[in-house]
């Protein structure tokens, strides 16, 4: 079994650990594009241009289902990737958790980056799932500059920032943006209040993962061997790990998976 992931930059990282977690005799193909990224202040058309590059570079070595693990991309790209790449290649797409976090009840942050906040994307998603929930869309400013490039001072400042637009009776925040979801922790730090319950975070790795594997047919396997392999593209040559990767303990788990030959 194959999967690909892509991604401009890092943030495929937290979904690509969760596939490994689950079926770690999966070979992956992780495919990044360095020449063009960030994505997020390209055009749509642009978007769209790059991540059929990237996508059709996966696609190359045959992988089974290809996750867009970037919710830029899935905003403005997976309508056209579906229509190249489908039915021989499933491609499943990253959609913030607003729905689960929706249904335990409120209030919820959806921290997100400031092109995707306010955006009629996720006020739709918000209108859909969340009708009747009390919301705050918190403008993440830098933050996943900051996490793709691992530069701990800017990570800091970031999430203190949209740490201080988040209301103090927030009791669930969603990740909106998957390079947000390698920082969880010091985001769950930063928002939780002193003597309120635990902080609930949302992100999509593990759901994306999961939808990966059935569209696969297949089921999560956590205790198989460790035999999968890892294919790295970079903008379409193959390379390694970018070395930011190895800052997150989700890059370090990639590490020791075995290079495919």
């Amino acid at each position: 079994m194959k999967i690909a992931l892509m991604d401009s930059g890092i943030g495929l990282l937290a979904a690509t650990a969760a596939v490994r977690r689950l079926r770690p005799d999966a070979d992956l193909v992780l495919s990044l594009d360095p020449d063009g990224m960030p994505w997020g202040p390209r055009t749509p058309e642009d978007i769209v241009a790059r991540a059929l590059a990237v996508a059709e570079a996966a696609a190359a070595h045959r992988p089974g289902a290809l996750i867009v693990g970037c919710n830029t991309a899935t905003v403005h790209a997976l309508h056209a990737l579906r229509a190249r790449l489908e039915p021989d290649l499933p491609v499943i797409g990253t959609v913030p958790a607003i729905k689960p976090a929706a249904a335990g009840g409120g209030p919820i942050a959806i921290w997100a980056t400031p092109a995707t906040t306010g955006s009629p994307y996720q006020r739709n998603l918000i209108a859909e799932f969340a009708d009747g929930v009390a919301v705050t869309e918190v403008p993440c400013h830098g933050l996943a500059e900051a996490v793709e490039h691992a530069d701990e001072a800017a990570i800091a400042a970031a999430v203190a920032a949209a740490a201080a637009l988040t209301p103090d009776e927030v009791t669930t925040v969603v990740l909106g943006c998957t390079h947000y979801e390698l920082v969880a922790d010091r985001i769950r730090t930063a928002v939780q209040q002193p003597g309120s319950p635990p902080l609930v975070l949302h992100g999509s790795a593990g759901a994306v993962a999961a939808q990966a594997l059935r569209r696969l047919g297949a089921q999560p396997a956590p205790e198989a061997a460790a035999t999968g392999t890892l294919t790295v593209l970079l903008s379409g040559r193959e390379g390694g790990l970018p070395a930011r990767a190895l800052a997150y303990e989700e890059g370090r788990l990639l590490e020791a998976v075995s290079p495919a030959r």
